[in-house]
């Protein structure tokens, strides 16, 4: 069995934003050279989601508008602000939308369903974050 890692890296310029990063998974996959397998890939910032759904932008405008309903900001809004930040509702956006995602590898591609996409989920954005896209397989 091989492994690879490649670290994907996101600054976005807007605190809430949701970015489609199925072709960077893909082009980590081709370089791992393996072809039957799974592919993690891992929000590595506890303010940032990983998740799997369709590509449709009035869809992205949902989940920021759902999860602003379930966690809206505010600094007077959380235990977690007294400590001299402003993002406790970041964490619980993460929360609710994911850490990760698992795709299986088959034929050296992501074996996804109709529509199926990977997106970064950003909660708390304007600073260069990390995501790990690891493979395993053969």
């Amino acid at each position: 069995m091989k492994s690879y890692t490649e670290y994907l890296f996101f600054n976005t310029e807007k605190r809430y934003d949701i970015l489609n990063i199925t072709p960077q998974v893909e082009k980590a996959i081709d370089k791992s050279g393996i072809k039957e397998g799974l592919c993690l890939v891992n929000a590595m910032h506890i303010t940032a989601s990983v998740f799997i759904n369709d590509d449709e932008s009035g869809l992205h405008k949902d989940f920021l508008d759902w999860v602003e309903r379930l966690a809206p900001f505010g600094k007077d809004k959380y235990r977690h602000n007294m400590t001299g930040e402003d993002n406790g509702d970041a964490h619980l956006k993460r929360t609710i939308m994911g850490r990760e995602v698992v795709v299986a590898v088959t034929k050296g591609k992501m074996d996804f369903g109709p529509w199926e996409q990977i997106f970064y989920g950003e909660f708390d954005g304007r600073r260069k974050k990390r995501v790990l896209v690891k493979v395993i397989g053969e």
